[in-house]
């Protein structure tokens, strides 16, 4: 499919200086070095095509929420990892604006790359502030705007929304490849389509499962959001988390999935028929038990291994997969089974396979041997693919240049 948007192909950027919109929000560990380097690691095409068109190379992004400034939220440990990645050397400036944010860009050569001080130590950034900005825009000396933080094109912010009434404005590769992804696998699949969802809420994923129901050839539910839809049509989850007020939207799904799929209904939205049960969600000891076994207080954390291959054996038959949401309580390793099942049939599939990002992104990643690289595509934004599988527009999208 095509992008609707500008990109940085399409406008002359050839030695100027361009101000890149990033997503470097990435976990760090205690000692301040970043623990994953996914979401930079992503950003690497983009960079390196402004470089070679001998750009100066601006990068802002956010870390974390800070209240006001924070150094254990600095982004200096983001640029080192950058660094170490481009095989560059890479200015940093612990200023986001202002006049020592000039002089450093202006000092610095035309071809190179400096990265700005978190956004987010400048409440105007969430505040989506237009004399910030505009401040942004005049202090970098950009003549163009890229945006390739996907992970925030779902948020009016200063540097997704008002920054576009300052310079042009265009999509990075990164952005542009996330939305082709995602919304080509949404509206012009290769069929078959199976899409795997999960996670902890039906309330998150309302619209996405109602689009998937709508779309898809087969629906696979997992994760807490399995046990919403268990509770509302009576099985037992014992003390397991789920939706008790997602009731009636659950029925609704349900009713539109048999109106698709008539008496097939049951092989089209494939609820779990055994699980993986604990007394905590600590726990080392599991059980695995068919819906009827589970205890009062059994909490259900994961897909049993009968589901799993259930699951395993629809995604092979696929030509396209989407992913969104892990099978059970993936953080601890007892209960990551089936989420490692539905990794290893997705990467085995070769088909399209599209992995929606946050907790699925981060599994996904660590599961795989090769980085992420065993899927065609692992999404950098959790709320930001959510969104743009449900059919919404993005702001940061929609502010861009029309092609």
């Amino acid at each position: 499919m095509k992008f609707h948007k500008k990109t940085l192909r399409d406008v002359p950027l050839e030695h100027t200086t361009v101000l890149v919109r990033a997503d470097y929000n990435v976990p760090l560990n205690n000692d301040g070095t970043v623990k994953d380097d996914f979401r930079i690691r992503a950003s690497l095409p983009t960079i390196k095509r402004l470089l070679k068109d001998g750009c100066k190379v601006v990068i802002v992004s956010h870390l974390g929420r800070p209240e006001g400034r924070d150094p254990k939220l600095s982004l200096e440990p983001a640029a080192q990892r950058l660094a170490e990645l481009l095989g560059e050397s890479i200015r940093f400036v612990d200023q986001t604006v202002g006049p020592k944010v000039k002089m450093a860009i202006k000092r610095a050569p035309k071809r190179s790359v400096i990265v700005l001080e978190n956004l987010r130590f400048h409440a105007e950034e969430e505040a989506n502030d237009e004399a910030f900005a505009k401040q942004l825009a005049s202090d970098s000396g950009a003549k163009y705007f890229v945006q390739d933080g996907f992970g925030v094109v779902h948020r009016d912010h200063a540097s997704t929304a008002a920054i576009t009434l300052m310079l042009p404005s265009v999509a990075g590769l990164l952005l542009e490849k996330e939305y082709v992804s995602i919304v080509g696998a949404m509206n012009n699949p290769e069929r078959p389509l199976v899409a795997v969802t999960g996670g902890a809420k039906v309330s998150d994923k309302i619209q996405v499962v109602k689009q998937l129901v709508d779309t898809a050839d087969a629906v696979l539910v997992g994760g807490a959001m399995a046990n919403t839809f268990l509770a509302a049509t009576d099985q037992s989850i014992g003390a397991s988390k789920y939706e008790a007020d997602q009731a009636s939207t659950v029925k609704e799904i349900m009713a539109a999935a048999t109106a698709k799929a008539g008496e097939s209904a049951d092989d089209f939205l494939i609820l779990p028929s055994d699980v993986v049960t604990a007394k905590a969600v600590d726990a080392t000891h599991a059980e695995v038990k068919l819906l009827n076994q589970v205890a009062n207080d059994d909490l259900i954390l994961d897909i049993g291994e009968a589901t799993a291959k259930r699951f395993a054996d629809v995604i092979a038959s696929a030509k396209t997969v989407i992913w969104n949401g892990t099978m059970g309580y993936a953080e601890n390793d007892a209960f990551a089974g089936g989420s490692a099942v539905i990794a290893k049939a997705m990467a085995q599939s070769g088909g399209e396979t599209i992995i929606g990002g946050g907790d699925t992104a981060d599994f996904a990643i660590h599961w795989d041997k090769n980085k992420g690289d065993s899927f065609s595509h692992v999404s950098t934004g959790g709320g930001a693919s959510l969104e743009l599988m449900a059919g919404e527009k993005l702001p940061g999208i929609e502010h861009l240049l029309d092609a």
